[in-house]
């Protein structure tokens, strides 16, 4: 042979795009939202969001101390106390706040292998925990002595619902969820530096309102959708969580049925269950279910026919 390639391990091909770029582009993504709730809900919004990001970040710079291994660095357990913050009432007890903190780094993150290794949402893990342990301060969404029930709560009821203050967030919630428009803001940078796509969220949203429209009892009344669109965390988990690259599939067709399957569970938790809201177990079921759904969606090798290689 005249010339000889050489030929390095895999991969061959680089990105500059790093894990800590990615996740800076999400907590900037999450301003909008978290700044509204400050706005919103007072400088008390804020204080739950200084200690979820601090107990997430201490718990992981303490277990990297432990293993000599530092990761800290790349802001992932910033993005995670941030999104437990957004998902949480604003008066809830901050120690409680702190104690969902470190349930999501230390038991559904670090201790399942760190970054890349988690089988589910670690924010939406210590949420679930936080909703099972502590019902009552975690629904409690009462703030600066204005009590009264949540949109989807009402909607749930019966009872009319104002769909503008929906959508600008001028109603009762978490954190986070209140305002569409912060919430979009956020997406919309997201999807303008490719940090997402419209896979997942979009399958998941045509599915949910396909469902609502069919079960919801409404038909596909425009006030209706709008008002289940609008409310509770169903833009805060299409957008930013149902997303995460960890617990997603990573097939194409994987993600469209990922997608179909948390709008499918959102509208049965959210129209048959007890409950008005159901994102997060949603996802958190999805989670568990990836591996499977990658199974069946996994893509034959070039080459391949049932029974052999050709």
């Amino acid at each position: 042979m005249d010339e000889l390639y050489k030929v390095s391990s895999n991969p061959h091909i680089r990105s500059r795009v790093s894990t800590g770029g990615i996740m800076l582009t999400v907590i900037i993504a999450l301003l909008p939202a978290a700044g509204f709730g400050i706005f919103h809900f007072g400088i008390r919004a804020g204080a739950v969001i200084l200690v979820t990001v601090a107990s997430t970040v201490l718990t992981e710079a303490l277990f990297g101390l432990y293993k000599k291994k530092l990761t800290v660095t790349d802001l992932s357990a910033v993005v995670t106390g941030l999104l437990l913050a957004l998902n949480l009432p604003v008066g809830i007890p901050l120690w409680m706040a702190a104690l969902g903190g470190v349930f999501s780094i230390l038991v559904v993150k670090m201790l399942f292998g760190g970054l890349g290794q988690n089988f589910m949402n670690p924010a939406l893990a210590a949420r679930c925990f936080l909703l099972i342990s502590f019902p009552v301060q975690m629904t409690d969404f009462s703030y600066d002595a204005c009590t009264g029930a949540t949109p989807l709560a009402a909607l749930k009821a019966g009872e009319d619902v104002n769909v503008l203050d929906m959508i600008t967030g001028q109603t009762m919630g978490t954190i986070g969820e209140t305002s569409m428009i912060a919430l979009l803001a956020g997406a919309c940078l997201l999807l303008l530096f490719g940090v997402i796509d419209l896979r997942i969220p979009g399958s998941y949203l045509v599915t949910f309102l396909l469902f609502a429209g069919i079960f919801g009892g409404h038909g596909f009344s425009p006030a209706y959708l709008s008002a289940q669109l609008a409310g509770g965390g169903l833009m805060l988990g299409a957008f930013f969580m149902a997303t995460d690259y960890v617990t997603r599939p990573i097939t194409v067709k994987g993600q469209y049925l990922y997608g179909i399957f948390l709008g499918l569970m959102t509208g049965i938790f959210r129209i048959f269950g007890p409950g008005a809201e159901g994102v997060s177990y949603a996802i958190i079921l999805g989670n568990l279910l990836v591996p499977l759904i990658e199974r069946v969606t996994l893509p034959k090798p070039f080459g391949y026919r049932k029974g052999g290689a050709a």
